[in-house]
Protein backbone atom coordinates (compact mmCIF):
# COMPACT_ATOMS: atom_id res chain seq x y z
CA UNK A 1 0.00 0.00 0.00
CA UNK A 2 0.99 3.54 -0.50
CA UNK A 3 1.08 6.41 1.10
CA UNK A 4 1.16 8.66 -1.19
CA UNK A 5 3.47 10.98 -2.95
CA UNK A 6 5.55 13.76 -0.75
CA UNK A 7 5.76 17.55 -1.44
CA UNK A 8 9.19 18.84 -1.96
CA UNK A 9 10.05 18.62 1.91
CA UNK A 10 9.93 14.74 1.66
CA UNK A 11 8.00 14.35 4.51
CA UNK A 12 7.63 10.98 6.40
CA UNK A 13 3.72 9.15 6.28
CA UNK A 14 3.47 6.67 8.68
CA UNK A 15 0.03 6.31 9.18
CA UNK A 16 -2.89 8.42 8.17
CA UNK A 17 -3.37 9.95 11.15
CA UNK A 18 0.31 11.34 11.55
CA UNK A 19 0.31 9.37 14.91
CA UNK A 20 1.92 6.89 17.03
CA UNK A 21 0.38 3.33 17.89
CA UNK A 22 -1.25 3.37 21.21
CA UNK A 23 1.70 1.43 23.19
CA UNK A 24 4.44 4.09 21.80
CA UNK A 25 5.89 6.33 24.15
CA UNK A 26 7.51 8.69 21.89
CA UNK A 27 6.69 9.37 18.53
CA UNK A 28 8.10 11.83 16.16
CA UNK A 29 6.72 13.51 13.30
CA UNK A 30 7.93 15.42 10.06
CA UNK A 31 11.26 16.49 12.36
CA UNK A 32 13.59 19.34 10.74
CA UNK A 33 16.50 20.74 12.06
CA UNK A 34 18.48 22.80 10.37
CA UNK A 35 21.85 24.72 11.26
CA UNK A 36 23.05 27.83 11.27
CA UNK A 37 26.81 28.32 10.24
CA UNK A 38 29.16 30.70 8.44
CA UNK A 39 29.21 28.95 5.27
CA UNK A 40 25.58 28.29 4.91
CA UNK A 41 22.18 26.52 6.21
CA UNK A 42 22.79 23.20 6.67
CA UNK A 43 19.83 21.00 6.96
CA UNK A 44 20.83 18.02 9.01
CA UNK A 45 17.10 16.66 9.67
CA UNK A 46 14.55 16.73 6.26
CA UNK A 47 11.36 15.44 7.90
CA UNK A 48 12.56 12.67 10.13
CA UNK A 49 9.55 9.95 11.48
CA UNK A 50 9.53 7.03 13.76
CA UNK A 51 7.82 5.98 16.90
CA UNK A 52 9.74 3.83 19.95
CA UNK A 53 7.01 1.13 21.80
CA UNK A 54 7.00 0.87 25.25
CA UNK A 55 9.55 -1.50 26.34
CA UNK A 56 11.43 -2.25 23.24
CA UNK A 57 14.70 -1.38 21.35
CA UNK A 58 14.81 0.72 18.75
CA UNK A 59 18.27 0.70 16.21
CA UNK A 60 19.33 3.32 14.63
CA UNK A 61 21.55 2.67 11.78
CA UNK A 62 23.45 4.80 9.34
CA UNK A 63 26.66 6.24 7.88
CA UNK A 64 28.46 9.34 10.03
CA UNK A 65 26.47 12.29 8.92
CA UNK A 66 23.05 10.37 8.28
CA UNK A 67 21.30 12.41 11.35
CA UNK A 68 21.46 9.85 14.03
CA UNK A 69 23.15 11.93 16.82
CA UNK A 70 21.25 14.94 15.86
CA UNK A 71 17.58 12.78 16.30
CA UNK A 72 18.26 11.85 19.33
CA UNK A 73 19.59 15.30 20.67
CA UNK A 74 16.80 16.49 19.18
CA UNK A 75 14.57 14.51 21.66
CA UNK A 76 16.34 15.69 24.68
CA UNK A 77 16.43 19.49 23.43
CA UNK A 78 20.35 19.34 23.95
CA UNK A 79 21.22 20.49 20.29
CA UNK A 80 23.98 22.97 19.81
CA UNK A 81 23.62 26.56 19.68
CA UNK A 82 24.13 26.90 15.95
CA UNK A 83 20.91 24.27 15.61
CA UNK A 84 17.52 24.67 15.81
CA UNK A 85 14.25 22.73 15.32
CA UNK A 86 12.14 24.09 12.15
CA UNK A 87 9.30 21.74 11.79
CA UNK A 88 7.92 18.53 13.09
CA UNK A 89 6.95 17.15 16.17
CA UNK A 90 8.18 14.80 19.11
CA UNK A 91 5.23 13.57 21.54
CA UNK A 92 6.14 12.15 24.74
CA UNK A 93 3.58 10.28 26.85
CA UNK A 94 4.29 10.87 30.64
CA UNK A 95 2.59 8.83 33.44
CA UNK A 96 -0.83 10.71 35.01
CA UNK A 97 1.23 12.11 38.34
CA UNK A 98 4.25 12.99 36.25
CA UNK A 99 1.70 15.95 34.07
CA UNK A 100 0.20 16.90 37.63
CA UNK A 101 3.72 17.92 38.19
CA UNK A 102 3.97 20.00 35.20
CA UNK A 103 1.12 21.65 35.01
CA UNK A 104 1.98 24.86 37.00
CA UNK A 105 3.92 26.09 34.11
CA UNK A 106 2.43 28.20 31.37
CA UNK A 107 5.22 27.07 28.44
CA UNK A 108 3.77 23.53 29.24
CA UNK A 109 0.06 24.43 28.54
CA UNK A 110 0.44 24.82 25.00
CA UNK A 111 3.39 21.39 25.10
CA UNK A 112 0.76 19.28 26.55
CA UNK A 113 -2.45 17.81 24.41
CA UNK A 114 -5.90 16.47 25.72
CA UNK A 115 -4.41 12.65 26.27
CA UNK A 116 -1.24 14.32 28.15
CA UNK A 117 0.94 14.22 25.33
CA UNK A 118 4.18 16.17 25.72
CA UNK A 119 5.43 18.04 22.35
CA UNK A 120 9.10 18.31 23.28
CA UNK A 121 9.41 20.79 20.55
CA UNK A 122 7.23 23.03 22.53
CA UNK A 123 9.33 23.24 25.46
CA UNK A 124 12.34 25.35 25.94
CA UNK A 125 15.54 23.79 26.20
CA UNK A 126 16.19 25.00 29.95
CA UNK A 127 12.78 25.24 30.97
CA UNK A 128 11.80 23.61 34.36
CA UNK A 129 9.58 20.97 32.64
CA UNK A 130 12.88 20.00 29.96
CA UNK A 131 14.81 19.58 32.72
CA UNK A 132 12.14 17.09 34.56
CA UNK A 133 11.73 15.61 31.40
CA UNK A 134 16.04 15.46 30.66
CA UNK A 135 17.41 12.56 33.16
CA UNK A 136 13.62 11.70 34.86
CA UNK A 137 12.19 10.38 32.37
CA UNK A 138 14.92 10.10 28.93
CA UNK A 139 18.11 9.67 30.02
CA UNK A 140 21.32 9.72 27.36
CA UNK A 141 24.39 7.88 27.24
CA UNK A 142 27.19 9.09 25.13
CA UNK A 143 29.90 7.60 23.05
CA UNK A 144 32.80 8.64 25.20
CA UNK A 145 31.96 8.64 28.99
CA UNK A 146 35.21 11.23 30.13
CA UNK A 147 33.70 13.66 27.73
CA UNK A 148 30.55 13.36 30.29
CA UNK A 149 31.66 12.83 33.53
CA UNK A 150 32.88 15.54 35.44
CA UNK A 151 36.78 14.55 35.65
CA UNK A 152 37.34 16.84 39.09
CA UNK A 153 34.47 14.66 41.46
CA UNK A 154 34.01 11.22 41.99
CA UNK A 155 31.73 9.06 40.30
CA UNK A 156 29.08 8.14 43.11
CA UNK A 157 29.06 12.09 43.55
CA UNK A 158 27.73 12.47 40.25
CA UNK A 159 25.27 10.12 40.33
CA UNK A 160 24.25 11.62 43.83
CA UNK A 161 23.03 14.41 41.87
CA UNK A 162 21.00 13.59 39.48
CA UNK A 163 19.28 11.38 42.30
CA UNK A 164 19.04 14.69 44.58
CA UNK A 165 17.92 16.71 42.08
CA UNK A 166 14.82 13.79 40.20
CA UNK A 167 14.13 11.65 43.13
CA UNK A 168 15.02 12.55 47.11
CA UNK A 169 16.79 15.47 49.05
CA UNK A 170 18.01 12.98 51.71
CA UNK A 171 21.96 13.07 51.01
CA UNK A 172 22.60 9.70 52.48
CA UNK A 173 19.88 8.02 50.94
CA UNK A 174 20.83 9.03 47.57
CA UNK A 175 24.54 8.21 48.45
CA UNK A 176 23.01 4.65 49.30
CA UNK A 177 21.27 4.65 45.98
CA UNK A 178 24.00 5.63 43.85
CA UNK A 179 26.09 3.04 45.07
CA UNK A 180 23.17 0.31 44.75
CA UNK A 181 22.90 1.44 40.90
CA UNK A 182 27.05 0.68 40.40
CA UNK A 183 26.26 -2.49 41.92
CA UNK A 184 23.05 -3.11 39.61
CA UNK A 185 25.60 -2.49 36.52
CA UNK A 186 28.32 -4.67 37.94
CA UNK A 187 30.73 -2.28 39.24
CA UNK A 188 32.65 -4.60 41.67
CA UNK A 189 33.48 -3.23 45.01
CA UNK A 190 30.83 -0.64 43.84
CA UNK A 191 31.59 1.60 47.48
CA UNK A 192 35.02 2.08 46.15
CA UNK A 193 34.03 3.24 42.67
CA UNK A 194 31.81 5.57 43.77
CA UNK A 195 34.84 7.66 45.78
CA UNK A 196 36.85 6.85 42.47
CA UNK A 197 37.74 9.41 40.12
CA UNK A 198 37.16 9.28 36.16
CA UNK A 199 40.42 9.15 35.12
CA UNK A 200 40.94 6.31 37.96
CA UNK A 201 38.47 4.15 35.85
CA UNK A 202 39.06 1.76 32.76
CA UNK A 203 36.82 2.47 29.68
CA UNK A 204 34.76 -0.37 30.44
CA UNK A 205 33.85 0.95 34.02
CA UNK A 206 33.59 4.41 32.87
CA UNK A 207 30.92 3.44 30.27
CA UNK A 208 29.06 1.07 32.78
CA UNK A 209 29.40 4.37 35.51
CA UNK A 210 27.49 6.27 32.77
CA UNK A 211 24.98 3.77 32.45
CA UNK A 212 24.39 3.68 36.05
CA UNK A 213 23.87 7.61 36.36
CA UNK A 214 21.48 7.56 33.51
CA UNK A 215 19.68 4.68 34.99
CA UNK A 216 19.28 5.92 38.33
CA UNK A 217 15.89 7.66 38.10
CA UNK A 218 14.37 4.30 36.22
CA UNK A 219 13.80 6.38 32.83
CA UNK A 220 11.35 5.78 30.77
CA UNK A 221 13.06 5.96 27.56
CA UNK A 222 17.32 5.16 27.16
CA UNK A 223 18.75 6.65 24.58
CA UNK A 224 22.57 5.25 23.86
CA UNK A 225 24.38 7.07 21.11
CA UNK A 226 27.39 4.47 19.95
CA UNK A 227 28.10 3.37 23.91
CA UNK A 228 29.92 0.34 22.90
CA UNK A 229 32.09 1.56 19.57
CA UNK A 230 35.64 2.66 22.00
CA UNK A 231 35.05 -0.57 23.41
CA UNK A 232 36.73 -4.06 23.01
CA UNK A 233 34.34 -7.06 21.95
CA UNK A 234 34.54 -8.81 25.46
CA UNK A 235 33.45 -5.07 27.36
CA UNK A 236 30.72 -4.57 24.63
CA UNK A 237 29.27 -8.15 24.94
CA UNK A 238 29.07 -7.02 28.99
CA UNK A 239 27.73 -3.58 28.59
CA UNK A 240 25.23 -5.31 26.03
CA UNK A 241 23.73 -7.68 27.90
CA UNK A 242 23.79 -5.72 30.79
CA UNK A 243 21.48 -2.96 29.09
CA UNK A 244 18.87 -5.98 28.08
CA UNK A 245 19.21 -7.14 31.26
CA UNK A 246 17.91 -3.87 32.52
CA UNK A 247 15.46 -3.18 30.28
CA UNK A 248 13.70 -6.21 31.10
CA UNK A 249 13.74 -5.70 35.00
CA UNK A 250 13.01 -1.49 34.46
CA UNK A 251 10.72 -1.76 31.67
CA UNK A 252 12.40 0.58 30.01
CA UNK A 253 12.34 1.35 26.01
CA UNK A 254 15.76 2.05 24.11
CA UNK A 255 17.23 4.28 21.06
CA UNK A 256 20.01 2.47 20.62
CA UNK A 257 22.60 4.42 17.75
CA UNK A 258 25.12 2.10 16.42
CA UNK A 259 27.13 1.34 13.21
CA UNK A 260 27.31 -1.98 13.94
CA UNK A 261 24.53 -3.96 12.28
CA UNK A 262 25.87 -7.32 14.28
CA UNK A 263 24.68 -5.26 17.94
CA UNK A 264 21.71 -4.27 15.92
CA UNK A 265 20.74 -8.10 15.25
CA UNK A 266 22.10 -9.02 18.97
CA UNK A 267 20.06 -5.96 20.71
CA UNK A 268 16.86 -4.42 19.00
CA UNK A 269 13.53 -5.22 17.85
CA UNK A 270 13.16 -2.38 15.44
CA UNK A 271 15.39 -0.81 13.44
CA UNK A 272 15.34 2.59 11.42
CA UNK A 273 17.71 3.29 8.75
CA UNK A 274 18.97 6.35 7.79
CA UNK A 275 20.93 8.15 5.32
CA UNK A 276 21.37 12.04 4.77
CA UNK A 277 18.72 13.62 7.02
CA UNK A 278 15.83 10.63 6.46
CA UNK A 279 14.37 7.33 7.43
CA UNK A 280 14.79 5.27 4.20
CA UNK A 281 13.57 2.13 5.60
CA UNK A 282 12.12 1.04 8.96
CA UNK A 283 11.08 -2.33 10.01
CA UNK A 284 11.27 -5.43 12.38
CA UNK A 285 14.86 -6.47 12.97
CA UNK A 286 13.92 -10.06 11.06
CA UNK A 287 12.91 -8.08 8.11
CA UNK A 288 15.79 -5.56 7.74
CA UNK A 289 18.51 -8.54 7.76
CA UNK A 290 16.41 -11.18 5.83
CA UNK A 291 14.43 -9.05 3.74
CA UNK A 292 15.89 -5.67 2.91
CA UNK A 293 14.35 -3.43 0.59
CA UNK A 294 15.92 -0.02 0.03
CA UNK A 295 19.44 -0.14 -1.83
CA UNK A 296 21.06 1.57 0.54
CA UNK A 297 20.00 -0.90 3.31
CA UNK A 298 21.11 -4.00 1.21
CA UNK A 299 24.32 -1.97 0.69
CA UNK A 300 24.86 -1.71 4.24
CA UNK A 301 24.59 -5.09 4.74
CA UNK A 302 26.61 -6.53 1.96
CA UNK A 303 29.94 -4.59 3.59
CA UNK A 304 29.21 -6.67 6.69
CA UNK A 305 32.38 -9.10 6.87
CA UNK A 306 31.60 -12.87 6.71
CA UNK A 307 32.57 -15.71 8.81
CA UNK A 308 34.24 -18.12 5.76
CA UNK A 309 34.86 -15.68 2.88
CA UNK A 310 37.55 -16.20 1.40
CA UNK A 311 41.20 -15.50 2.66
CA UNK A 312 41.92 -11.52 0.86
CA UNK A 313 38.46 -11.33 -0.24
CA UNK A 314 37.70 -8.04 -1.06
CA UNK A 315 35.41 -6.64 1.16
CA UNK A 316 32.38 -4.87 -0.65
CA UNK A 317 32.30 -1.53 -0.33
CA UNK A 318 29.26 1.25 -0.85
CA UNK A 319 30.65 3.11 -3.77
CA UNK A 320 31.04 6.76 -3.62
CA UNK A 321 30.66 9.07 -0.22
CA UNK A 322 28.25 10.58 2.15
CA UNK A 323 26.85 14.13 -0.07
CA UNK A 324 28.55 17.49 1.69
CA UNK A 325 26.14 18.94 4.05
CA UNK A 326 26.14 22.22 2.13
CA UNK A 327 25.23 20.03 -0.74
CA UNK A 328 21.90 20.44 -2.15
CA UNK A 329 20.86 16.53 -3.90
CA UNK A 330 18.00 16.99 -5.83
CA UNK A 331 14.97 13.76 -5.84
CA UNK A 332 16.41 10.52 -3.80
CA UNK A 333 19.47 11.61 -1.76
CA UNK A 334 21.18 7.92 -2.20
CA UNK A 335 20.72 8.08 -6.32
CA UNK A 336 24.40 9.16 -6.96
CA UNK A 337 25.61 6.01 -4.94
CA UNK A 338 22.39 3.54 -6.21
CA UNK A 339 23.14 0.57 -7.81
CA UNK A 340 19.64 0.72 -8.38
CA UNK A 341 19.51 4.36 -10.32
CA UNK A 342 16.37 4.68 -12.75
CA UNK A 343 17.52 7.47 -14.27
CA UNK A 344 15.17 10.97 -14.34
CA UNK A 345 12.79 9.54 -11.70
CA UNK A 346 15.69 9.14 -9.03
CA UNK A 347 17.04 12.84 -10.03
CA UNK A 348 14.34 14.75 -10.03
CA UNK A 349 11.29 13.32 -7.33
CA UNK A 350 12.04 12.38 -3.67
CA UNK A 351 10.36 8.70 -3.12
CA UNK A 352 7.40 8.81 -0.73
CA UNK A 353 7.20 5.92 2.00
CA UNK A 354 5.41 3.04 0.63
CA UNK A 355 3.87 0.85 3.57
CA UNK A 356 4.53 -3.09 2.22
CA UNK A 357 1.93 -5.63 2.52
CA UNK A 358 1.73 -7.65 5.15
CA UNK A 359 1.30 -6.62 9.41
CA UNK A 360 4.88 -5.87 10.21
CA UNK A 361 4.37 -2.09 8.80
CA UNK A 362 7.70 -2.57 6.78
CA UNK A 363 8.26 1.22 5.32
CA UNK A 364 10.66 1.89 2.51
CA UNK A 365 10.96 5.20 0.72
CA UNK A 366 12.57 4.28 -2.30
CA UNK A 367 10.73 4.59 -6.10
CA UNK A 368 11.33 0.48 -6.41
CA UNK A 369 8.53 0.04 -4.37
CA UNK A 370 6.25 3.54 -5.84
CA UNK A 371 2.88 1.79 -7.37
CA UNK A 372 2.69 5.36 -9.05
CA UNK A 373 5.64 4.70 -11.53
CA UNK A 374 4.97 2.63 -14.35
CA UNK A 375 6.41 -1.01 -15.02
CA UNK A 376 8.49 0.53 -18.21
CA UNK A 377 10.04 2.85 -15.70
CA UNK A 378 11.25 0.59 -13.87
CA UNK A 379 11.82 -1.90 -16.06
CA UNK A 380 15.52 -2.11 -16.66
CA UNK A 381 16.84 -1.97 -13.12
CA UNK A 382 14.64 -5.65 -11.93
CA UNK A 383 17.43 -7.57 -13.04
CA UNK A 384 20.05 -5.85 -10.73
CA UNK A 385 17.91 -6.21 -7.59
CA UNK A 386 15.46 -9.13 -7.80
CA UNK A 387 17.92 -11.62 -6.44
CA UNK A 388 17.68 -13.21 -2.68
CA UNK A 389 19.29 -10.76 -0.83
CA UNK A 390 20.04 -13.74 2.06
CA UNK A 391 22.10 -15.07 -1.21
CA UNK A 392 24.21 -11.62 -1.22
CA UNK A 393 25.05 -12.18 2.55
CA UNK A 394 26.20 -15.60 2.20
Amino acid sequence: MIMGRDGADGRDRLDELGRGSGDAIITVRDLQVEYKTTLGTVSALNGVSFDISRGTVLGVVGESGSGKSVTARAIMQILERAGRITDGSILFRRTTGDREMMSDEAETESAIGASGEVDITGLKPTSDTMRAIRGSDIAMIFQEPMSSLNPVYAVGAQIQEAILLHQTPDKQKSWDQAVDMLRQVGMPNPERIANSYPHELSGGMRQRAMIAMALSCHPALLIADEPTTALDVTTEAQILALMVRLKEEIGMSIMFITHSMGVVAQLCDEVIVMYQGRVVERAQVEDIFYHPKHPYTRSLLRSIPRIGAAEHAPLEVIKGSVPDPYSKVSGCPFHPRCPDFIGDVCVTVIPPETLLAGPSRHGVRCHLYDDQLTRDELEPVFGSWAGSTTEALR
